[in-house]
């Protein structure tokens, strides 16, 4: 089946009198609640616990002594949000299976920031994964990288707050501004006052509730169609299972080779560079748990993806036997997920508000995230530097009062978020504010439909974590059939699959860094600090036979560089390798390797 088609008719909505009007009960308001509480007794507790000893490193990175199972989840439910609960089951109810495939890209993209990014970050012993970027390159590209960070998770942060409250007002007519703020103080509280510790640990136990919420919706709509055996033979027999698609066009949404490699580029964006993931890595108590979490991730993020597949299908053989309300079958896609376990649920008291539990877990872990990765990079990167003689004291009220302001800013963005249009599509916009480039094609895909009087969704779609990749101007299981004029010239690039975009801007930025570089004449001499260099081609060399090693003339790339002082801090110097177990810092006679940096430049050079 190609991506995008699909062989079934459109479900055939149900009489106007039978108009979905899901209240909750009084269970679902206590299980709901629940989590709300739960998860900010776990903040206050951590709080509490050591109140007036807590240094800036308990409160920024779990003072690192974090295990590797706890970190692993965390990782897992930072990008879990609820634009993707919500958004991955309402993929394959329209477009089939094919999206799963993007599991495929997970190996490389865990695996490369394992034993690439994390070696590099963990033994420069940072704070900031921009850090690393004044050490490799100067300080005005630190800072760049850090404002563009918090520009782009400033915008996402209301995006993820408004969504899950946006489709269960529609839903159940839950206050929509009552649910934002309840969620949004929650988060606040307990990231600000429990610090890293805090957010991970409620994350282990959001990301148990997201996990049994989606199995309760799994159970319960398998078994009223018939079992997931029949919930299959009717998805292929309407043409929903998805085989391989092989075609290479980087235009076509989703295909093989889009999902798997184009994938990889996005899971490095995010599991390898990212502040919210790098500050996780850095929090574990030694660099083989922060390896060993990252592993870890792989199984779980293939269960993530597997259960909102399943979703997706139990969906659709459900509405192939019950019919659809009209009013579900003219929701928007970022509420037709809900209507279908509200329906489904029905007479269960307490699953619709275990579900409703799991898509606020989602938002929760995602905002607390941002909140406590926010206020690390503008503390360290935008603070200490033009400050360096705070006190500990103040450093640890400044890191809260960052936090509570990011709190309230999230608010704001939430209301700016409802003026938005389609929230999958805002979503688009915040996660595309790194690069100008990016900006280009996410923007000028939407100005290119509206022109043309489509609804604003390309066919690129995504998520941070789990892309939803939902669109509306397609041909779905929802309306008829249409012909669409293939995109030309311009159109034609902004129709680039999501996927691609981080490949794209990264080569973008390695292709014009090097350019630049080579007419400015780069380091002008001065060697790279060598600790910032992974050795890429030497590892890769090394895993050849010993023969072939010979006949290829390879070396150790094992030399005596000096070490330039300026490129080392203080705290480098002198206690960096503590944490990676060794027990002398470097000193300047000491050996090193030099090879590749971690943006895989396979050969160093002056650059």
């Amino acid at each position: 089946m190609s991506v995008g088609e699909t062989t079934s008719a459109p479900p055939t909505p149900a009489p106007d009198s039978d108009v979905i009007t899901s209240t909750f009960s009084l269970v679902d308001y206590v299980v709901f609640s629940l989590l709300l509480v739960f998860s900010l007794a776990i903040g206050l507790y951590h709080a509490c616990r050591g109140w007036g000893k807590h240094t800036v490193g308990q409160l920024l990175l779990a003072d690192r002594r974090m295990g590797c199972l706890p970190v692993a989840l965390s990782l897992l439910a930072t990008f879990q949000s609820a634009v993707a609960i919500l958004g991955v089951p309402s993929e394959i109810y329209r477009f089939g299976t094919q999206y799963w495939f993007l599991g495929c890209c997970y190996f490389l993209g865990l695996l490369i920031p394992a034993h690439v990014f994390i070696p590099v970050f963990y033994r420069l012993h940072l704070t900031s994964a921009y850090e690393y970027l004044e050490l490799r390159f100067n300080k005005v590209v630190r800072i760049c990288g850090t404002v563009t960070f918090i520009f782009q998770m400033v915008i996402y942060m209301g995006v993820v707050l408004y969504a899950p409250s946006l489709a269960l007002n529609a839903v159940t007519g839950f206050d929509l501004w009552l649910s934002v703020l309840t969620l949004g103080i929650v988060c606040t509280i307990y990231t600000a006052l429990g610090g890293l510790k805090a957010v991970i640990w409620t994350d282990v136990f959001q990301t148990l509730v997201m996990f049994l919420g989606q199995l309760a919706v799994i159970i319960v709509g398998s078994a009223k169609v018939g079992g997931l055996g029949r919930v299959w033979d009717v998805a292929s027999q309407h043409g929903l299972i998805s085989g391989i698609e092989l075609d290479p066009d980087p235009f076509v949404r989703h295909t093989f080779w889009t999902l798997a490699f184009g994938g990889v580029f996005m899971m490095l964006s995010l599991y390898g560079v990212n502040q919210a993931q790098v500050q996780r890595y850095l929090s574990s108590r030694t660099e083989k748990a922060a390896v060993l979490s990252c592993y870890a991730v792989f199984p779980c993020q293939q269960v993530a993806l597997s259960m909102g597949c399943l979703i997706g299908l139990v969906m659709f053989a459900y509405y192939q036997e019950y019919p659809m309300s009209t009013q579900q079958s003219q929701a928007a896609s970022d509420q037709f997920v809900l209507y279908f376990v509200m329906d489904l649920l029905k007479g269960l008291p307490g699953l619709p508000g275990l579900f409703v539990a799991c898509l606020f877990s989602g938002s929760l872990s995602t905002i607390s995230s941002a909140f406590n990765s926010l206020a690390t990079v503008t503390m360290e990167d935008l603070i200490r530097p033009w400050f360096p003689e705070c006190s500990e004291a103040q450093a640890i009220m400044l890191s809260r009062s960052l936090a509570f302001g990011y709190g309230l800013l999230c608010l704001g963005m939430a209301y700016i978020s409802s003026q938005m249009g389609p929230v999958l599509q805002g979503a688009i916009v915040g996660l595309l504010a790194g690069l100008i480039m990016a900006f280009w094609i996410g923007i000028g895909s939407i100005v290119t439909s509206m022109g043309s009087g489509l609804a604003p969704s390309p066919p690129n779609g995504s998520s941070f974590s789990l892309p939803s990749n939902l669109t509306i101007a397609t041909v779905t299981t929802l309306m008829p059939s249409t012909s669409l004029s293939k995109p030309t010239g311009l159109q034609r690039l902004y129709s680039l699959s999501y996927l691609w975009y981080s490949a794209h801007n990264s080569t973008t930025v390695i292709v014009v860094g090097l350019i630049v570089s080579l007419l400015t004449g780069g380091m002008r001499g001065r060697p790279p600090n060598p600790r910032t260099i992974y050795p890429v081609l030497p590892k890769l060399l090394a895993l050849l036979p010993l023969s072939w090693q010979k006949r290829l003339h390879c070396t150790s790339h094992c030399q005596d560089l000096p070490v330039d002082t300026e490129l080392f801090p203080e705290k480098m110097r002198n206690g960096a390798l503590r944490a990676s177990g060794d027990k002398e810092p470097m000193t300047e006679a000491s050996p090193v390797h030099q090879g590749t940096s971690p943006t895989f430049i396979l050969h160093e050079t002056s650059l």
